[in-house]
């Protein structure tokens, strides 16, 4: 096993992927392959929690998310993709620590929160629905990663995983409630206390100008987009703004993009000194150097993208997902009898054959 401190973190597959996640957690995900050991999740378990009545689309949308992590530059030499329903060990892991955390206390979870208002769910979603967020503990945990790559929205759920971590440990592990995170191995903790690790744009504005980037609100650029599709997204962007000699916010969603994408500092400091000014320069204008930007990201995505979609593309995929499991149950299994031994429950190690 690799001595570099350990990542994980994943998505659960509920379509194509989009500049939000790539500015959020994917970007971070894909610069760290070289420092760190690291774990990406595909959660198509918690997809069920929404859509158990959609299994089809569930296996489509799980290779399409595995096709896009490739595509944007997860090496599966350097890094290793976890199908979450073909490790155990994560499911027995997501019932112990049901028993660390208050019910009430999953319900606050803002994330969860949010989730139930956005997708009108009202009180008639699953119990398996809040139960995710246990298990989405028990996803990280199961790997006992020093950092978690996340968006800005998923921070809360991150905390939750690291109270789990930290009582988990001082329940079966002897490690002291005084103890500082960072000491929780050291003293004899099973389970580090993961740290969240948010991208440098912690949530980019959809193309509506107000709300988040998502695809269920219909405001996404996704990573597979065109050039044209770009353009012609970036081009509805709305900012408010009326003529070119008036002065502009440089706080507003158009100028979010800009300094996410426009790799020049100096054309990124132009813009904002014009625009502030209302020096002639138009929305128009800045947003044709947003979409150039846009595809100059997306170009190479888009090419690596196209050898994984012909013929024999699936059956690659299938490949590196099933060798990758064997690797990731090694070190899940791994957790899972130390977290028994811990417990008590010890009764002897196990190993698992996945063909």
């Amino acid at each position: 096993m690799s001595h570099r401190p350990r990542i994980l973190t994943g998505d659960t597959p509920s379509g194509r992927l989009h500049l939000g996640h790539w500015v959020g957690s994917l970007e971070n995900r894909v610069n760290l392959q070289a420092d760190y050991e690291c774990f990406f999740l595909l959660a198509n378990m918690h997809a069920f929690t929404t859509r158990a009545e959609q299994p089809a689309d569930i296996r489509r949308d799980t290779l399409e998310i595995a096709k896009d992590w490739l595509a944007a530059g997860i090496d599966p030499e350097r890094s290793t993709l976890v199908l979450q329903t073909e490790i155990p060990a994560i499911a027995e892991l997501s019932w112990f620590f049901a028993m660390l955390l208050p019910f009430n206390r999953v319900m606050r979870n803002p994330t969860l929160k949010t989730e139930i208002e956005l997708k009108d769910l009202g009180d008639h979603y699953s119990f398996g629905f809040p139960l995710y967020a246990v298990g989405q503990c028990a996803d990280i945990l199961a790997f006992r990663p020093e950092l978690v790559p996340v968006g800005e929205d998923q921070v809360a759920h991150i905390e939750m995983c690291r109270e789990v971590g930290r009582r988990f440990n001082w329940t079966y592990a002897g490690v002291s409630p005084q103890a500082k995170d960072e000491e929780h191995v050291a003293e004899g903790g099973v389970f580090p206390v993961p740290r969240a690790l948010v991208g440098r744009v912690g949530r980019l504005t959809g193309t509506d100008g107000k709300n988040k980037m998502s695809k269920s609100l219909g405001n996404a650029i996704f990573l597979t987009d065109t050039a044209k599709e770009v353009k012609k997204k970036m081009g509805a962007l709305y900012t408010g703004r009326q003529t070119m000699t008036e002065p502009g916010d440089v706080n507003n969603a158009l100028f979010q993009y800009v300094r996410a994408f426009v790799k020049d500092p100096a054309k990124v400091a132009e813009l904002e000194d014009r625009y502030s000014r209302g020096d002639n320069i138009g929305d128009g204008h800045v947003k044709v150097e947003v979409a150039a930007a846009i595809e100059e990201l997306l170009a190479p995505m888009r090419e690596r993208r196209a050898a994984l979609e012909g013929e024999g593309g699936d059956r690659r995929v299938l490949e590196i997902l099933r060798a990758h499991t064997v690797k990731a149950n090694a070190v899940a299994e791994e957790t899972l009898y130390a977290a028994k031994q811990a417990m008590k429950l010890d009764f002897g190690p196990r190993s698992l054959a996945f063909g």
